[in-house]
């Protein structure tokens, strides 16, 4: 499903990713942890192209993109790859003026050239999956912050993604609206969604995820089931963060 291939990126002198490689299969939940700074989120966005690696491979479903060559990827080969995958925020970065109903038609119709209807539909059927079927008319300042994060994921799903990829999607939160989010992510990964998510909530990690990867200065440290990474780790640098976490 996912294939990443000696990725690197840097920002002027600054290099953040230094060579990843990770595999991820379909219908596995693979939960990104670490320290800040440690380029979780750099990964994250450079899977969807929202930051262009400057080294390495990366394989979603069908689509593939050698970053090694010193030819640039064309824009249809980067919208092919970013079109597998589906992306949620910290922020929820929903559209103000657009009520939550036209929040998840708009890329559907827009993009994928969807009807009004088919939009329409699709659109309520994943409100229900999130449990927000009665905010449909609502704006997204009329919502709490939860509510606007299972929009947010909604709206995501309605791209039909092969990937979504979650960026601490709880943590503008409070732990009860966290947890409204977190309970709409487990039901997703229970019915098979891939998901790449980097959080800080280690109570998901061990509970929902196949995979932990725990990334620092730009490196994969330990990649392996909940068990091993976060209970059995030999791993001196993973325990002392781990030792530092409430959660």
């Amino acid at each position: 499903m996912i294939e990443i291939k000696n990725l690197h990126k840097s920002f002027g002198e600054n290099e953040i990713l230094k060579g990843i490689n990770l595999q991820v299969n379909k219908g596995e939940t693979v939960v990104i942890i670490g320290p800040s700074g440690s380029g979780k989120t750099t990964f994250l966005r450079c899977l969807n192209l929202l930051e262009t690696p400057d080294n390495g491979f990366i394989q979603i479903g069908t689509s593939g993109l050698d970053f090694a060559t010193s030819s640039k990827p064309t824009q249809s080969s980067i919208l092919a790859l970013r079109k597998q995958t589906g992306m949620v925020f910290q922020g929820f970065h929903l559209f103000p003026h657009k009520s939550v109903i036209e929040n998840i038609m708009e890329g559907q119709v827009t993009v994928l050239k969807r009807s009004k209807n088919e939009a329409l539909k699709k659109g309520l059927s994943l409100l229900e999956k999130v449990g927000l079927s009665e905010k449909r008319d609502a704006f997204p300042h009329e919502l709490s912050g939860g509510q606007q994060q299972r929009v947010a994921i909604a709206r995501a799903m309605a791209m039909d993604p092969e990937v979504l990829l979650f960026d601490e999607p709880t943590s503008a939160l409070d732990p009860e609206l966290a947890a409204e989010v977190l309970k709409v992510m487990k039901s997703l990964a229970e019915e098979g969604m891939t998901m790449v998510v980097v959080t800080h909530k280690m109570s998901f990690a061990r509970d929902v995820a196949n995979k932990v990867v725990f990334m620092d200065e730009g490196l994969i440290l330990q990649s392996g089931t909940p068990a091993e990474v976060l209970i059995n780790t030999n791993n001196l640098r993973i325990k002392q963060f781990l030792n530092m976490l409430d959660d």
